[in-house]
């Protein structure tokens, strides 16, 4: 007899609680084999790609494209046995541990009953959990719910399931059909209280929401022109503001600034480029910047320390974990460069490089976007002078890289057009004192203004 299961919303990344539906790969009927691709999610930062966990038929899509659901939820069922006779869902623990043929693939369950849930994300308990929140108790959510068939109904048309429980609320229940009709009207189904069997929306809720007026609200004003359109918060954007909120109302910021003279860091960069070693490397001002950067925090470790308030403890990193800003289609990400104290100056600019064309393409992955030591954002690329960047949360000092501009300068008394950088630092002045920030900042400048001084370092 049929087994239906329902697939939940993994979590993918470390503290992830919701993500967005963006494409699926797959419709109802089709047949899916183990750890085949069958949907794209959008999470706070990337676009993440799901494997199916079973092989079987896709019976029902519970969520569409363009809705935002939270992990545990699920979101689409399938038939592993159709047609079959009915199978166990998985080998049970104490076989699979005397055996010892547990392997981690997709839906195959580990010792101790721990159930693989993604390719490369590791065996995940059996039991699936969404992440505690602060002084919140976490609601649990099933890893693999087994849906029995329905019963069979003294009529032709079988009987519709019973809505699913979810931590946010439940599925609503529509046809596929209903479904794309509502997409298509910009009808939103959870709003919508279905008027059919067991609760199912039909194709007249749809077009009686479309028909009802909106009233409108006493306290705002309506445009019934197009000068106005709305867009929900969420995805990158969402992220990226509760997380400066947090960092600008946690941290006590200060910002410096200083003007520097980078004309021999751009003729050295003239002649590096022209050497064989650094043929066919794209060595960028980003570049020298980053090395600055990772040389100076080794005389002001504050900048790279972590302030643990839970803890009642400064955390000094002994790695740097250098976090690039990088703007995209998706918004502003932060993907790190790990380990970047022990790159050389060629390494650095092939692994910036490299970042930058992951970040625009939106393939970053979560885990390389998490607990970065110190972050550059370059906002010269836009041909902006400088800023009062914000921390991201979690680390002590940002650096903003101005852009880089023909002026005059006074050099050995005389006027001279130089090439010209301004740079701003922020810091959080629980960890990084001024004199810390200052003289941080002061070695970031002069290892730019003088590339020669690394020698001392």
């Amino acid at each position: 007899m049929p087994q239906y299961k329902q697939f939940p919303l993994p979590d993918t990344a470390e503290g992830l609680t919701e993500a967005e539906i963006l494409t699926w790969h797959v419709k109802p009927g089709d047949t899916v084999t183990v750890n085949q691709i069958i949907v794209e999610i959008e999470t706070a930062k990337a676009a993440v790609e799901l494997p199916c966990p079973w092989a079987g038929v896709v019976t029902e899509l519970l969520v569409e494209p363009g809705q935002t659901v939270e992990v545990g939820v699920p979101i689409i069922t399938i038939d592993t046995d159709p047609g079959g006779a009915a199978a166990p869902v998985a080998p049970a623990p104490a076989a699979a541990e005397a055996n010892g043929t547990s392997s981690g693939k997709i839906g195959e369950e580990m010792p101790g009953g721990r159930i693989a849930t993604l390719v490369g994300y590791g065996p995940k308990s059996g039991t699936a959990k969404r992440r505690a929140r602060k002084d919140t108790p976490a609601p649990a959510a099933p890893a693999a719910a087994v849906v029995a068939p329905p019963a069979p109904a003294p009529v032709a048309a079988p009987a519709a399931p019973a809505p699913v429980q979810a931590p946010g609320g439940y599925v609503p229940l529509a046809k596929p059909p209903v479904r794309k009709l509502a997409k298509d009207l910009g009808v939103d189904l959870y709003a919508l209280t279905g008027s059919g069997p067991d609760g199912v929306i039909t194709r007249e809720d749809v077009e009686s929401a479309v028909a009802a007026p909106a009233a409108p609200s006493a306290l705002s004003f309506v445009d019934n022109g197009t000068r106005e359109r709305r867009v929900p918060i969420k995805g990158v954007r969402k992220a990226t503001a509760q997380a400066m909120v947090d960092s600008a109302f946690t941290a006590p910021h200060v910002t410096e600034f200083l003007t520097v003279d980078v004309t021999p860091m751009m003729e050295l960069r003239a002649k590096l480029k022209n050497a064989p070693e650094f043929r066919g490397v794209k060595l960028t001002p980003l570049a020298f910047c980053a090395k600055a950067v990772i040389l100076a925090a080794r005389r002001t470790p504050d900048v790279n320390a972590t302030w643990d308030s839970a803890a009642n403890e400064i955390v000094y990193k002994d790695y740097v974990h250098l976090g690039i800003a990088a703007a995209t289609p998706r918004g502003l990400v932060v993907p790190k460069v790990r380990d970047a104290d022990r790159m050389s100056l060629k390494e650095l600019a092939v692994a910036l490089d490299e970042l930058a064309t992951v970040a625009r393409d939106g393939k970053t992955a979560p885990a390389d976007m998490m607990n970065g030591t110190i972050t550059i954002t370059n906002v010269g690329v836009f041909g902006v002078d400088t800023g009062t960047p914000i921390l991201n949360p979690g680390e002590s000092a940002i650096l903003a890289l101005g852009a880089i501009r023909d002026m005059p300068w006074v050099v050995d008394g005389e006027i001279k057009i130089r090439k010209i950088c301004q740079l701003a630092l922020s810091f959080d002045h629980r960890v990084v004192d001024g004199q810390q920030g200052s003289q941080f900042l002061a070695d970031v400048g002069a290892l730019l203004a003088e590339p020669g001084i690394a020698m001392t370092y």
